[in-house]
């Protein structure tokens, strides 16, 4: 196990002050460049995603359930539905105005702050990218071992299409795998999804529109998308950071040694 150093080992007497990764048993915590933009757009398609992206857990956390529970008061899906369909005046009687009004501010609020945060994540990461702090790279704990290396951007993607959650369990992203898995059996069981599956197999179309619930359905394309871009982008940033932190490493403690080698020279 590589040494954790909180100094600077330049100047011992100067501590470190920006890291841009965290190891710990629950997963892999780090700063790269992100698009703001992307991430705002996250925010739009579902309240709490961009934070998630940003490793902001709490703040995402309270804004998703946010979303479900004044969404559903609300019935801001089922107004969409109806919406899309053309249906305009049904889609105002369906609306609650009193939870509707409340969801718009902090709607608004969730794409302007994880923009803003992106901004200023990404100013701290260029920071802390010339720092080149040292982090601790691998760790030991009772319930989990967790550690840098390198895994493959597509298996993220297969498992997160086959299960949300589980691309992020493959990457060791605890957390927001448990998250994502129970909110996908949530929406799952209140949409009734399944059941209409099966009636489609049936080949009864009629009977497979009028069991699904559209109101809890819609929360799953967003659900979905982002549990596979999620595992996907911190795949891919993991083994930026596993290389970084190996190349750093063998630099520190190997570069200097300098080796000859023989040469042979023709007469």
């Amino acid at each position: 196990m590589r040494n954790y150093n909180p100094t600077n080992p330049l100047n011992p007497t100067k501590k470190v002050r920006k890291y841009k990764a965290h190891v710990s048993s629950l997963g892999t915590t780090q700063l790269h460049l992100r698009n703001p933009y992307m991430i705002a757009w996250w925010s739009a398609a579902f309240p709490g995603f961009g934070h998630l992206l940003l490793s902001k857990y709490l703040r995402g956390y309270a804004l998703f359930i946010w979303e479900i529970i004044v969404n559903n008061q609300a019935h801001i899906n089922h107004a969409m539905v109806f919406s899309f369909t053309g249906n305009i005046d049904m889609a105002k009687e369906v609306l609650e105005p009193r939870w509707m009004l409340m969801y718009i501010p902090v709607y608004i609020f969730a794409i302007w702050d994880s923009y803003r945060t992106t901004v200023d994540m990404n100013r701290v990461f260029i920071l802390a990218e010339r720092e080149n702090a040292d982090f601790n790279s691998y760790v030991i704990a009772g319930l989990e071992i967790n550690y840098l290396d390198k895994r493959r951007p597509l298996n993220a993607v297969v498992w997160s299409i086959l299960t949300p959650g589980l691309g992020q369990l493959y990457i060791h992203r605890v957390v927001t795998a448990i998250f994502t898995m129970i909110f996908m059996i949530v929406f799952v069981y209140f949409s009734k999804i399944l059941i209409a599956i099966h009636y489609l197999f049936l080949g009864d179309l009629r009977q497979a529109t009028q069991v699904i619930n559209p109101q809890w359905f819609l929360f799953m394309p967003s659900h979905y998308g982002f549990a596979i871009y999620d595992a996907y982008v911190n795949t891919v940033e993991n083994n930026k950071l596993f290389e970084s932190e190996q190349r750093k490493f063998l630099q520190e403690n190997y570069q200097q040694n300098r080796v000859k080698f023989p040469v042979l020279i023709n007469e």
